[in-house]
C-alpha cells in the first residue's frame, strides 16, 4: 500500500521531469525571484531564526551548532549573492560535452542532464535550504530537504521562498519537498526506485548510519579535519595570518583549521603564532615539542589528533619534516582540505601531489574551500567521497551525462567484418 509520503516523493519525481523539460529561462527566472524573496522576506526569516535560536539556547545547544544555526544578515547577503551568480550562469541542461560522427549520417552527442531526485540530510544549517534548493533548480533536479529540528522554523521560511520562486516562474513547486521528521527520512531511504542519490551533510556517524539504512547510492559530506602545515621556508607573518583565518574566521565551519603542523626548523615562529591565537581566544593543545614554545598550551592527547573541534580549539604538533607532515595528514585527516605555507615551490608541489584531499592549498587559508568562493554560486556541501564529486559540490556535481544519437535508419547489424566500418571522427562542439 502506497503511503502518503511515498505518493509525495512519486509526485516529486514527476515534477522533476517537468522541471528538466522546462525552458532554461524559466529556471533562471525562478532563481532570480528566489534572490528577491530572500530580500523581501528578510524580516520574516530573521524572526523565524530568532525563535529557533531562543529555543536552542534553552536546550543548551552546543556553541558550534548555535553558530551554524544563526542566520545573520551577512549570511543572507552571501546567499543572495550566490543565488544571483547561479541565476546569471549559463543553463547546464543539454550542454554538449562531446560530439562524434560514428559514420556518415550517424552522429552521437553526449549532453549534460540532471541526476534526478536527491535526498539531502543536513544538521543545524538553515542556509543550506536556500543553497541546495537553488542548485537543484539550476541543475533541474528534484530535491528532498531534511534539516535539523533545531532549525525547523528557519527551514520552513526558506522552503516557502523556494516554493514561491518556482511557482512564480511557472515551474512545479512540488520539485522541492521539505520533511521534518526522522521517521520520514527512514521511510524515504527505502524508496530506491524513486530516489537516485542521498547526500548526508554532517558527522561521520550520520553518514555511516544512512549508508547502513539504504540501497540508494550515498554521496558523503562528512567531517572536516583540516590541517595547515608550516614549512621551514614559510613566511612567519603569512603563516600567522593563514592560521588565524583558518581557525577564527568561522570555527564551526567544516573547512576551519583544526590542526597545525610545524617543521622542527620553524619552531621559532611558534611564540608569536601562539600569542596571536591566545589573543583571539583560541585554546591550544600541543605535543611536547610544540608546548616548549607555546605559553599556556595544554598537553595534547591522542584524541586531539583527527578531531573536528568546531570551536576555538587548535591542535599543534612539531614534525621532523615534510614527509612526517604528509604522513600525519594521511593518518588523521578527513580528506577535506589541507594547506601548506611555504616559499619553497618544490615543497609545495610535493605536498600537493602527496596529500590526497578534496582541496589542497598553497599559501591560503583552509576557509577558502567553499562553493561560493570557488565561483560555483553555492554548494550542496563539501564532498569527502572519491566517486563522482569531490570538494565543494556545485551545479556540476549534480549533473550526469546522457547520450543522443541521430541517424538515418542505421542498425547494429549494418556494421562489422565485411560490412560498414565506424569512423569515430570527433566533431567540433557547436
Amino acid at each position: 500500500m502506497t503511503t502518503e509520503l511515498e505518493a509525495q516523493v512519486g509526485g516529486l519525481r514527476a515534477a522533476q521531469r517537468r522541471l528538466a523539460a522546462a525552458p532554461a529561462a524559466a529556471r533562471s527566472a525562478a532563481l532570480s525571484r528566489l534572490g528577491q524573496l530572500l530580500g523581501e522576506r528578510a524580516a520574516e526569516i530573521a524572526t523565524a531564526n530568532d525563535a529557533d535560536r531562543a529555543e536552542a539556547q534553552e536546550s543548551a545547544l552546543a556553541p558550534e551548532l548555535m553558530a551554524r544555526l544563526t542566520l545573520s544578515a551577512a549570511k543572507l547577503a552571501a546567499l543572495r549573492d550566490g543565488i544571483g551568480q547561479l541565476s546569471r550562469a549559463p543553463d547546464p541542461i543539454g550542454a554538449v560535452t562531446r560530439k562524434t560522427e560514428l559514420d556518415r549520417g550517424l552522429v552521437l552527442t553526449e549532453i549534460k542532464g540532471p541526476i534526478g531526485v536527491l535526498l539531502v540530510v543536513f544538521e543545524s544549517r538553515p542556509d543550506a535550504v536556500a543553497q541546495i534548493g537553488s542548485l537543484a533548480i539550476r541543475s533541474a533536479n528534484g530535491i528532498i530537504l531534511k534539516g535539523g529540528s533545531e532549525a525547523r522554523r528557519s527551514n520552513r521560511a526558506l522552503g516557502d521562498c523556494l516554493h514561491l520562486a518556482l511557482s512564480a516562474a511557472g515551474l512545479p513547486a512540488e520539485a522541492v519537498l521539505m520533511v521534518e521528521e526522522r521517521t520520514a527520512v527512514a521511510e524515504i531511504l527505502k524508496l530506491d526506485e524513486l530516489v537516485d542519490v542521498v547526500i548526508p551533510r554532517g558527522s561521520k556517524t550520520l553518514v555511516h548510519e544512512i549508508k547502513r539504512a539504504t540501497r540508494i547510492p550515498v554521496l558523503g559530506h562528512a567531517e572536516g579535519v583540516c590541517h595547515v602545515y608550516i614549512d621551514k621556508d614559510a613566511d612567519p607573518e603569512m603563516a600567522t595570518r593563514i592560521v588565524l583565518d583558518g581557525k577564527c574566521d568561522y570555527p564551526a565551519a567544516c573547512n576551519a583549521t583544526e590542526a597545525v603542523l610545524v617543521h622542527q626548523d620553524a619552531v621559532s615562529m611558534l611564540p608569536a603564532l601562539g600569542a596571536a591565537l591566545r589573543a583571539a581566544g583560541v585554546e591550544l593543545r600541543a605535543d611536547d615539542r610544540a608546548r616548549a614554545h607555546l605559553e599556556g598550551a595544554r598537553a595534547a592527547t591522542a584524541a586531539d589528533w583527527g578531531t573536528e573541534f568546531g570551536a576555538l580549539i587548535l591542535a599543534v604538533r612539531v614534525v621532523d619534516d615534510l614527509d612526517q607532515a604528509i604522513a600525519h595528514i594521511a593518518r588523521y585527516g578527513s580528506a577535506h582540505t589541507d594547506a601548506i605555507v611555504t616559499d619553497d615551490e618544490a615543497a609545495a608541489k610535493r605536498f600537493i601531489a602527496a596529500v590526497d584531499s578534496a582541496s589542497v592549498f598553497h599559501n591560503a587559508s583552509t576557509r577558502m574551500a567553499d562553493g561560493y568562493r570557488y565561483g560555483l554560486g553555492a554548494e550542496v556541501g563539501i564532498s569527502t567521497a572519491r566517486i563522482h564529486a569531490r570538494g565543494p559540490m556545485g551545479v556540476e556535481g549534480l549533473l550526469t551525462g546522457r547520450w543522443v544519437l541521430r541517424g538515418h535508419g542505421q542498425g547494429a547489424g549494418d556494421y562489422g567484418p565485411g560490412k560498414r566500418a565506424f569512423v569515430h571522427r570527433p566533431l567540433p562542439i557547436d
